[in-house]
């Protein structure tokens, strides 16, 4: 425990819980695991009356039951009342086939909690003995509040996950809302300059230490991530309207040369190569003609078909379809893929890191699933080549976009050609800032992909790249550069706002990850799960697992301490012993502590048992 101010105390657990106290009463500003409870008679307090919730993550509030079995009241965002209250009703109708939406609500309580009410946002109220104003301030997650109070003549702000500390943020990858935006990241600045006009003397966050100046901590941070979104602009990808597929229908490829073909009616952009003999191989084959996609989630809104093919045959002598191959697993690039397999013969040949998730995408948490999977029939290992027909070839692991990608390089009619699916979008221009590098967190973005990417392209020289979402590119010396330029600014943008000398769990901010995420099972059955756990400091540390089941399920191990090297992960294998009682998308997750610092709940499974 450290007092940050007079009788008020902050107790570090899965995120900082600050305890007020007057008298023998008491208030917490979130609460963590509850060990806060553990604590109250060393400072004199008999009564916990009240916890204010700043927003609804797990780690901000996994332990809320013990609150309530201490007779404290909850208090919650107005906004995300429904992930405490009302969480089990989430968890069953959160969509995840074909997830395009990257916020983190699924980090939020394994079961529903009972609330006492809504914080009154721009009000100040008594909770407990003391006054409190609430003020709105999103950023972190859409609904997040902070908490104004004065003690001791101070102005103390209680601001959650808003900021870490100076010029740093607890996690960029809450603030990516959509797909393509960080829109959190601009709201975060327009909350900081909200909270820094209200003039507190302190800043108490969520994670992180006191901050004792405000206004450069805020200035700090809020440059830094106006930094950030002006090298992230909204998408300028293309694609193909409704009024133009009229005139694009009749003839919707065209040639990038004589034996490179792309189909300018599919989204994302396919591209057939063609053997002398008549065969063809297609690199990506999502909605092969599109005039947009429903913002629906759900399957019915999602056709893949193959209304591109007849010309393809008639126009360019191809009389089969021998071999489809993904640039990378997401939807709008293999949705068409068993199609083709049904209808063309066609095999799947798939990068070897790219497979897995064809082959079983329910194992994986991950956006933009397709709905079914995808059998593979030839999983291409990388860095070597392999033949089809008169082409040869390569393989390469391309971090960035997608942590489960490849780089596919070939020559084809004298020119050297790169695949790179959607590792960059938009238009270069030399001296224009148009195209930016298309990273999305939960895709499994790591820091340095980009600069590894663009040291990739330097290595293999290529003539040409294609990709998913525009035109061929003619690839010259400051193209490259440029690509080096913009992964290198990138990286560093992320190494000043993450405290990752402090916790480097990467850019997406969690150490732990479930194996296979989603299962099925019969009632009293079991189910295997793997969790992986991550070491994320710069020295051997203990890191511990432990497994949290619904109530009448045991999982064996409960939990396993293992001794891991500096930044490495361990396995934690444990098996689920479910009950008679049928249930859907039941929660398991696994605690995690590193070294003795608790970081919570950071990862979770689900079970269905029929």
């Amino acid at each position: 425990m450290l007092e940050v101010a007079p009788d008020v105390f902050c107790v570090r657990d899965t995120c900082n819980v600050y305890l007020l106290r007057k008298g023998a009463s008491a208030v917490t500003v979130d609460f963590g695991s509850g060990a806060v409870l553990d604590h109250l008679d060393d400072l004199g307090v008999t009564e916990l009356t009240d916890v204010l919730m700043t927003h609804h993550h797990r780690d901000q509030g996994q332990g809320l039951a013990r609150a309530t079995s201490a007779g404290a009241r909850i208090w919650v965002p107005p906004v995300e009342r429904d992930l405490f209250a009302a969480v089990d009703q989430h968890w069953q109708a959160r969509p995840l086939d074909n997830d395009y939406d990257l916020g983190q609500d699924r980090f939020s309580l394994l079961d529903p909690v009972e609330v006492a009410g809504d914080v009154q946002e721009y009000k100040k109220r008594a909770y407990g003995p003391w006054e409190v104003l609430t003020v709105p301030t999103p950023g972190h997650t859409v609904g997040s509040v902070s908490y104004l109070i004065e003690v001791d003549g101070r102005l103390l702000a209680f601001v959650g996950d808003l900021l870490y500390g100076q010029g740093k943020v607890w996690s960029l990858a809450s603030m990516q809302w959509t797909y393509i935006g960080l829109e959190g990241a601009g709201m975060t600045i327009a909350s900081l300059r909200s909270i820094g006009a209200l003039e507190p003397q302190l800043l108490l966050p969520a994670h992180g230490g006191p901050v004792p100046e405000p206004a450069s901590a805020i200035e700090s941070v809020a440059g830094r991530l106006q930094e950030l979104l002006d090298h992230r602009p909204l998408s300028q990808a293309a694609h193909i309207e409704a009024r133009e597929l009229g005139a694009h229908l009749g003839r919707p490829y065209e040639r990038v040369s004589e034996h490179l073909l792309m189909n300018r009616t599919s989204r994302a952009i396919s591209y057939a190569l063609l053997s002398k003999d008549g065969a063809a191989l297609i690199l990506d084959y999502g909605y092969d003609v599109c005039a947009g996609i429903a913002s629906s989630p759900y399957r019915s809104a999602r056709r893949p078909w193959l209304a591109s093919l007849p010309t393809l045959h008639r126009d360019f002598g191809v009389d089969r379809i021998e071999v489809v191959m993904p640039t990378h697993y997401h939807d709008d690039h293999v949705a068409g893929f068993n199609l083709l397999r049904d209808v063309e013969g066609a095999e799947v040949w798939a990068g070897a890191n790219v497979a897995e998730v064809l082959v079983s995408p329910t194992r994986f948490d991950l956006p933009c699933l397709w709905y079914d999977a995808i059998p593979v029939d030839r999983v291409i290992p990388l860095g070597r080549p392999v033949r089809w027909r008169e082409y040869e070839l390569t393989l390469y692991e391309l971090g960035g976009h997608t942590l489960y990608a490849v780089a596919i390089s070939f020559e084809v009619d004298g020119r050297k050609v790169v695949a790179t699916g959607d590792q960059q979008d938009g238009a270069w221009v030399p001296g224009e800032r148009q195209e930016y590098l298309n990273y999305q967190y939960r895709n499994g973005f790591r820091v340095d992909d980009f600069v590894a990417s663009a040291n990739l392209y330097r290595r293999l020289g290529p003539d040409v790249i294609i990709s998913g979402h525009w035109s061929p590119r003619t690839v010259t010396p400051a193209y490259l550069d440029h690509l080096l330029e913009e992964g290198e600014h990138v990286a560093r943008l992320h190494r000043e706002l993450l405290p990752l000398e402090e916790f480097d769990f990467g850019s997406g901010g969690f150490g732990a990850k479930i194996e296979p995420y989603r299962s099925a099972v019969n009632r009293g059955g079991t189910v295997t799960l793997i969790a992986t756990l991550q070491n994320p400091f710069p020295r051997s540390a203990e890191v511990v697992g432990a497994a949290v089941a619904p109530a009448g399920w045991r999982c064996d191990p409960p939990s396993q301490a293992i001794v891991v090297g500096p930044h490495r992960s361990a396995r934690f294998e444990f098996t689920v012993h479910t009950n008679a009682i049928a249930a859907r998308r039941a929660r398991v997750a696994v605690d995690l502590t590193v070294d003795g610092v608790r970081f919570g709940q950071q990862a979770e499974a689900l079970i269905d048992v029929t």
